[in-house]
């Protein structure tokens, strides 16, 4: 509630339409000095003309802007101070909101691993990529639970603490070609085989990448929209085999290059007979 915020942390242009209203016209004069269009500025903070007029008069009255002729004004020192202090107090005002106010009200999820009571506060660890929360304070990350859970049940956090420690994940990505240059049969099933087995997924892009994992005997993970779920999984800390066939190779590795998650690219067709 605004109420609970110190007094310190108020903005006069937060308190007053008024106020609010001469704090944009005179951002304005200063960004357009010294030539000024009135009509201008009342389009642009969606005021009238007239009431532009009206303001600017009054700011020349409060000794915040000299007015230098027709149509041209500039920002005094003293309006320069009072902008800078207003500005200053938005930016502590957005800060306590976004910080100490949003940060309360924030809700996500984890899967409780064990008996955990509404107020309790529990330790969080990601696990096969989904955050889990134990009962207790017993690691470097907190939070407190909003809901009541049992073990394996779902269990609303807020007011967190620290940061959950774990290692990002890698994509192992196989490029499978398209069916016109020879398809599934052309990447050696017993390599996608044993990356498969060291992996947590194994997601496919392509009726060619999927024939691919059949042939391996393995079902895929993931099989639609892949390029997101792909690049997710790694960042929650799973490692994954993606099977995608060639013509979609750049899109994978592009998102994954822009999301700074570790990818390789390994040769999976066999070996061609001399």
């Amino acid at each position: 509630m605004v109420d609970d915020i110190p007094a310190d942390r108020h903005s006069a242009v937060l308190q007053s339409k008024r106020n609010a209203t001469k704090y944009q016209i005179l951002v304005e004069i200063a960004e357009r000095q010294p030539a000024v269009s009135q009509q201008e500025i009342a389009d642009t903070i969606g005021v009238t003309s007239q009431a532009v007029s009206n303001y600017l008069q009054e700011l020349v009255d409060d000794d915040y802007v000299d007015k230098r002729g027709r149509g041209r004004y500039e920002v005094t020192k003293e309006g320069v101070d009072w902008l800078i202090s207003e500005t200053d107090a938005l930016e502590a005002f957005a800060s306590h909101v976004s910080e100490e106010i949003i940060g309360r009200v924030d809700v996500e999820t984890a899967i409780a691993t064990g008996a955990i009571e509404e107020g309790e506060r529990v330790s969080l660890t990601m696990r096969d990529g989904y955050l889990h929360a134990t009962p207790g304070e017993v690691g470097d990350a907190t939070a407190v639970a909003v809901t009541d859970a049992s073990a394996d049940e779902d269990v609303g956090l807020t007011d967190f603490e620290g940061v959950v420690d774990y290692e990002l994940g890698t994509v192992t990505v196989v490029s499978v070609p398209t069916v016109q240059n020879g398809g599934s049969g052309q990447v050696a099933t017993d390599i996608v085989a044993e990356h498969a087995d060291a992996h947590d997924l194994v997601a496919t892009a392509g009726i060619e990448a999927v024939a691919v994992a059949h042939r391996a005997d393995h079902s895929p993970d993931i099989q639609f929209g892949t390029v997101d779920a792909v690049r997710e999984a790694a960042q929650k800390g799973l490692d994954v085999l993606l099977l995608t066939v060639a013509d979609r190779l750049s899109a994978h590795t592009d998102t994954l290059r822009e999301h700074n998650v570790t990818y390789e690219v390994v040769d999976g067709q066999r070996e061609r007979a001399r």
